[in-house]
């Protein structure tokens, strides 16, 4: 069984670097794996699945479907870029939304941001955005406006995360033993904090492992799960 997972790749027209080095991925490295998990923070923003046929987005969809048309199955979890990613983006590319937190092989799962809990700021706007309420008024609005709130939150979103400071952005070391606690489980695979690397803790006695996924504004990179072992790979 040969796994991967990457997250906080952030796609977008303005980031072509990262966009060839996601399709030579998919292409080289991905090809023949069993599965792919993108845990987040896959697009820098998504505004809704009725802009599937933007033509960025159509080739980002047209190299996942090349790829699960292999036989590799795609699970997509969403990120604080992409949460509003849903069924039609899913059946386009032939991906299973995956819930945040999930489980699978018992290894945890998670974005990541949840486990941010000294920033009080950021749990406060990531309980609105992802209401019912909130997304039900945001994609009522048109495309063009969507994409024009958007910008407008990513620019905001850059002031206030300069005038953090680092650790408030990490993770909370208890919010991390508490889900490997809660779940069970003695690995756990997120991305959100842009800190890739392996931690080794000890939970209620164990021994326990997170690693955390490399984000592809500089090297990139994804973890590699055969039988079991984990590797963090780097370009």
């Amino acid at each position: 069984m040969r796994a991967l997972f990457i997250s906080d790749l952030h796609l977008s027209e303005e980031r072509p670097e990262a966009n060839e080095r996601f399709f030579q991925f998919l292409e080289d490295d991905a090809a023949g794996a069993q599965a792919l998990y993108v845990l987040g923070d896959l697009f820098e923003y998504w505004i809704g699945d009725d802009d599937l046929e933007e033509p960025f987005n159509a080739v980002i969809v047209g190299f996942f479907r090349r790829l699960t048309a292999t036989g590799t199955r795609l699970y997509f979890m969403h990120g604080n870029r992409d949460f509003l990613v849903g069924e039609a983006f899913a059946s386009a590319t032939g991906a299973t939304l995956l819930a945040d937190p999930s489980v699978v092989d018992g290894t945890l799962l998670m974005h990541g941001d949840t486990l941010c809990t000294d920033d009080l700021e950021y749990q406060a706007w990531r309980l609105t955005a992802r209401s019912a309420d909130w997304q039900r008024e945001f994609l009522a609005q048109p495309l063009a406006e969507r994409r024009e709130t958007v910008h407008g939150l990513r620019e905001k979103s850059k002031a206030v995360i300069q005038a953090k400071t680092a650790e408030i952005m990490d993770v909370n070391d208890a919010a991390v033993a508490e889900a490997l606690r809660r779940h069970g489980v003695t690995r756990l695979v997120h991305g959100h904090t842009h800190r890739p690397g392996r931690h080794r803790l000890q939970v209620d006695g164990q021994h326990c492992e997170r690693w955390v996924l490399p984000d592809w504004y500089g090297r990139g990179g994804y973890l590699e799960l055969v039988d079991g072992r984990a590797r963090l790979v780097r370009w």
